[in-house]
C-alpha cells in the first residue's frame, strides 16, 4: 500500500503481479524477470526467500527494492530511521532498544544505527535462523553501536525508543501446522512483552513496525498511548519509500 500510495502521489503507477497467480510460479525467476523489467521502471519485491530477490536483482533490467524478504527489510528501517529522526532532531546520543525475534526487521535495523551511529540494544531470546547474518552481526559488534542484552529492564532504563516486532511471522500466525512452534514462542518470549511492568516506570517512545498482535509482544493499552508512535511510524513508510523511488528514478 505505501508503495503504491507513494508512486501514485507522484503521477506515476503500479502494476501488481501476485507470484502464485502469475508466470513466476510456473518458470524459473531469471526468465520472468527478463520479460517483467522490459515493462517497467523499478521493481519492488515482496519475497519469502532472500536467494529470490538476489536471482530476480541479478537477472532484473531495472533497479530493484527488497520490499521485504526472510533476511532483510531495508525499506522498514528506512521508515524507522526517520521517524527517530522526526521525534529526535538528530541521531547523536540516540539509544534505541528492539526487543522481541532476532529476525529481518531488526537485521536492516542494526544495519541502519551501525551506518547513523545509534546505539542499539538487542534484547532477543529467540533468533530466526534464516535471518541470521554472520557478517552483519561481526560488523555489528565491532563499530561498537550494537549491544546484547539478556534483561528488558536493563534496556528499558537506559534507552529513548523501545521497538517490538510480531513473534511470529504473517505467513504463520494462523498456520495450524505452526501451532506448536507459535505456542513454544509465546511462552519464550512473554516475559519480554511491552507492557507497564516491563517498562518500570520508564517512559521511551514506543515502536512497532505492524502487524500488531495485541497483548503478545505489546499490552494493548499501550498502542495508542501518549508515547506510541507507531502509527507515525508506519506513516513514514510512504514518505520514505517515495524518497528511495525518486533517488533511484534520478540517477
Amino acid at each position: 500500500m505505501s508503495f503504491q500510495s507513494g508512486i501514485n502521489q507522484m503521477g506515476g503507477y503500479v502494476v501488481t503481479i501476485d507470484w502464485d497467480s502469475s508466470n513466476f510460479s510456473l518458470s524459473p525467476i531469471r526468465y520472468e524477470v527478463r520479460y517483467a523489467s522490459r515493462n517497467c521502471d523499478v521493481i519492488m519485491a515482496r519475497l519469502k526467500k532472500h536467494s529470490d530477490l538476489l536471482e530476480l536483482a541479478n537477472n532484473s533490467n531495472v533497479p530493484v527494492i527488497n520490499g521485504c524478504c526472510d533476511k532483510y527489510h531495508p525499506c522498514q528501517a528506512l521508515a524507522d530511521l526517520m521517524t527517530i529522526y522526526e521525534v529526535k532532531g538528530t541521531y547523536t546520543g540516540v539509544t534505541v532498544t528492539y526487543v522481541g525475534i532476532h529476525n529481518n526487521v531488526a537485521n536492516s535495523l542494526i544495519a541502519g544505527c551501525i551506518t547513523l551511529g545509534i546505539k542499539l540494544l538487542l534484547v532477543t531470546p529467540i533468533i530466526n535462523e534464516a535471518s541470521w547474518d554472520e557478517e552483519l552481526m561481526q560488523n555489528a559488534y565491532q563499530s561498537g553501536y550494537i549491544e546484547n542484552l539478556k534483561s528488558l529492564s536493563d534496556a528499558v532504563r537506559r534507552t529513548d525508543f523501545i521497538y517490538t516486532d510480531t513473534w511470529v511471522d504473517m505467513e504463520y500466525f494462523r498456520n495450524i501446522d505452526y501451532h506448536e512452534e507459535k505456542n513454544r514462542r509465546i511462552q519464550v518470549m512473554m516475559p519480554f512483552q511491552i507492557n507497564k511492568k516491563n517498562l518500570g516506570g520508564y517512559s521511551p517512545y514506543i515502536m512497532h513496525d505492524m502487524p500488531i498482535h495485541p497483548d503478545f509482544e505489546i499490552e494493548e493499552d499501550l498502542i495508542e498511548s501518549e508515547n506510541s508512535i507507531i502509527y507515525q511510524q508506519a506513516e513514514n513508510r510512504m514518505h520514505v519509500q517515495k524518497s528511495l523511488l525518486l533517488h533511484i528514478l534520478e540517477t
